[in-house]
């Protein structure tokens, strides 16, 4: 590794522990990025069913229903049977789940307002172009 890959690893490492402190505040160990996606999809529309899940995040249904069955298990999401047609079962956010979005969302909004009180607008604009360009190619592999 070069001298500036060893200072980034080492920072990296600091950042990435920070975040994970934070939030396993709420007892939220275990949950991943799908899994995050899939609460904050379903606390902010509401209701949906894994069906609509699983078109709406081009996923397999045994996939989302994997996902599902864990979000369950750990009081992420409840099923909410419908009363017009009683097969039709609806995933909704628990308080639980609820509490997942919001305490994420609050520090993502602590970081961004402390890295924009440190950093200047084109460092943060830089800054975010960078990480976006590593987070792309990161995805891709």
């Amino acid at each position: 590794m070069t001298k500036a890959q060893e200072r980034f690893f080492e920072v990296f490492t600091d950042f990435q522990c920070y975040i994970l402190a934070n939030m396993n505040k709420g007892d939220f160990n275990g949950i991943t990025a799908t899994h995050y996606n899939l609460v904050e999809y379903i606390y902010r529309k509401g209701k949906t069913t894994g069906k609509k899940l699983a078109a709406d995040f081009g996923i397999s249904a045994p996939a989302i229903s994997k996902q599902v069955k864990f979000l369950l298990e750990n009081d992420l999401l409840y099923q909410e049977q419908s009363d017009e047609d009683r097969r039709i079962f609806y995933l909704k956010a628990t308080d639980k789940g609820k509490l997942l979005i919001n305490t994420s969302e609050s520090f993502r909004g602590q970081v961004t307002k402390q890295a924009s009180t440190v950093l200047s607008k084109k460092e943060l604009e830089d800054l975010t172009l960078l990480l976006g360009k590593v987070l792309a190619q990161m995805k891709s592999l």
